[in-house]
């Protein structure tokens, strides 16, 4: 599951069922242990929270930037891991590259009145909303389907995520971490600047973390 997914979103966005076990780092008061995860509605943690794209630039190298400042929620159960949904907001316009050229680029305002060449200069906000979990024959991995609202295109993607961990995060509230990976064709959106040049597979990486409300 190294795999990452396109340009976007998406969001961010990512996540929703204590899966896989992952290496959570000594005395953190959050642990890879499925059975501190409680049932309830959870808010995604904004600052906390991000997408990661990554592009082939040129054949030459990947360039990556980051999604941030995600909002949303995820309301699960650990006895119906199936029916957890997910439901969160990418703000587009907060894109961040190590570029102040590149993310100028990306939030420029079409040439003349034109279409831009990537989000615009006022870009809505990307939107994801599951509409499915599938959890493999172990229960240890997991799919989420769902929808991916991106300039303003809705499209179905798949989101593979794993459980990071769990526990009393130190606001002293129950928090849930993912992450997810997915691949996305920026094409589908409606942004084919460049390709191929700038590849049009994005692959996405998200780290989630949710606390309950």
């Amino acid at each position: 599951m190294r795999r990452i997914a396109p340009l976007a979103v998406l969001a961010l966005a990512v996540v929703a069922v204590p899966v896989v076990i992952a290496q959570a780092p000594s005395g953190a008061p959050g642990a890879p242990d499925k059975s501190r995860v409680t049932a309830g509605t959870y808010a995604a943690d904004a600052g906390h929270t991000m997408v990661v794209w990554e592009v082939d630039h040129l054949g030459f190298s990947k360039y990556t930037g980051i999604f941030g400042d995600v909002t949303g929620t995820l309301v699960i159960d650990p006895a119906n891991l199936a029916a957890a949904k997910v439901d969160v907001t990418i703000p587009v316009s907060k894109v961040t590259t190590a570029s102040a050229g590149l993310t100028s680029h990306l939030l420029r305002a079409g040439k003349d009145g034109g279409k831009a060449d990537f989000f615009g200069a006022a870009p809505a906000d990307a939107k994801f909303v599951s509409t499915g979990v599938t959890l493999d024959d172990d229960g240890d991995e997991a799919k989420v389907t769902g929808n991916l609202t991106l300039n303003g295109v809705t499209k179905p993607v798949t989101l593979d995520v794993e459980f990071h961990g769990a526990g009393v995060g130190m606001n002293k509230k129950e928090t849930i971490g993912f992450q997810a990976e997915a691949t996305i064709k920026r094409s589908d959106f409606g942004i084919a600047y460049g390709i191929p040049m700038v590849s049009d597979a994005v692959e996405l990486e998200i780290h989630a973390a949710f606390e309950k409300q």
